[in-house]
C-alpha cells in the first residue's frame, strides 16, 4: 500500500533529482575551469557522456534513413555548440543568471509557436527577466562577453529543439547517444586545442568523467524515466525550476551571491517558463 501510495512521487522526484544532479554536476565543473579552462571542462563533459552513452544504448542496433542521419547531426551540432558557449558563459557570469538567460531559448520557441492572448503574459515576463538581469536595469553589472555566449547557448538551445523534434520519432536512446557524438565533434576539438596536453592529466580525466556522469548521464537518465510517466505539461513546469535550482547550488557550491533584482529575474524566467508550458497543453 506504501508503495503504491508513493508511486506517483517517483517521476516527480526524478526530475527535481535530474534537475539537481545538472546543477551540482556543473558547479563542479567550474572547479575545472582554472586547469583547462571552459572549453577543455566541455569537451571532457560531451566526450565522456557521448562513450557512456554509446556504450549504454549501442545506437548502431537500429537502421537510420538518410533523412534520420541528417536531423540527428544538426541536432548534436547545436548540442555541442550550446553546451560550449554555455561553459564559456558561466565562466564570467554567475551560473543561475547564464541558466536564466539560456532559458530565453527555449521560451522563444513555444512563444512563436502560440498564439493565445495570454502567452503576451509569458513573453512579458520573460522580457522583464531578461531586462533585469542586463545593465540596462540598473542592476548589478554583468560581463559582456559572458552575456553574449549565454544569449549564443540560448540561440542553440532553440536550434535544437527544432532539430529534435525532427528525429522525435527515433527511439530516445538513438537519437540521444549519436546526437552527443555529433555534439562531441565540434566540442573536442575545440577543448584538446585550447586545453592540449593538460586533458590527459589522470585526475583531470577522472574529473571529467565524473562531471559527465552528475550532469549528463544522470540527468538525462532521470529525464527519460520521467518523461515515460509524467504528462508534458508538468514535466515541462518541473522543469522550469532549473533557473532557480542552478542558482541555489550555485550559492551553496560556489559562493556566488545574487542581487535581490537577479532573485527578480530569475523569479520572472521561471514563472514565464511555467506559464507558457501549461498554456501551450491547454491550447492543444
Amino acid at each position: 500500500m506504501q508503495t503504491s501510495r508513493f508511486a506517483p512521487l517517483l517521476p516527480v522526484l526524478a526530475v527535481l533529482g535530474s534537475v539537481t544532479s545538472l546543477a551540482i554536476g556543473t558547479s563542479y565543473a567550474k572547479h575545472l575551469f582554472p586547469l583547462i579552462g571552459a572549453q577543455g571542462t566541455s569537451a571532457l563533459r560531451v566526450g565522456f557522456s557521448a562513450l557512456f552513452l554509446l556504450a549504454l544504448w549501442r545506437p548502431w542496433r537500429w537502421h537510420a534513413s538518410r533523412a534520420d542521419g541528417i536531423a540527428i547531426l544538426r541536432y548534436g551540432l547545436a548540442l555541442g555548440v550550446m553546451n560550449l558557449l554555455f561553459y564559456m558563459a558561466i565562466d564570467t557570469i554567475p551560473f543561475g543568471i547564464a541558466v536564466a538567460i539560456e532559458f530565453t531559448g527555449p521560451l522563444a520557441v513555444a512563444m512563436l509557436s502560440s498564439r493565445r492572448p495570454i502567452d503576451f503574459v509569458w513573453v512579458g515576463c520573460a522580457v522583464a527577466g531578461l531586462l533585469l538581469l542586463l545593465p540596462v536595469a540598473g542592476g548589478p553589472a554583468l560581463d559582456t562577453a559572458g552575456v553574449l555566449y549565454a544569449l549564443g547557448a540560448a540561440a542553440c538551445w532553440a536550434l535544437y529543439i527544432v532539430f529534435g523534434k525532427r528525429a522525435g520519432h527515433l527511439h530516445a536512446g538513438h537519437s540521444v547517444s549519436l546526437g552527443l557524438l555529433a555534439a562531441s565533434l565540434v566540442v573536442v576539438p575545440v577543448g584538446v586545442a585550447h586545453a592540449g596536453m593538460a586533458l590527459l592529466e589522470p585526475r583531470v580525466l577522472l574529473a571529467g568523467a565524473v562531471v559527465a556522469v552528475v550532469s549528463s548521464a544522470i540527468p538525462i537518465s532521470l529525464e527519460m524515466m520521467a518523461l515515460k510517466r509524467l504528462p508534458r505539461e508538468t514535466f515541462g513546469i518541473l522543469i522550469s525550476m532549473e533557473p532557480a535550482v542552478a542558482a541555489l547550488w550555485a550559492l551553496l557550491l560556489l559562493h556566488e551571491r545574487l542581487g535581490g533584482l537577479q532573485w527578480l529575474a530569475i523569479g520572472c524566467t521561471v514563472l514565464a517558463s511555467a506559464g507558457s508550458t501549461l498554456t501551450a497543453r491547454r491550447s492543444r
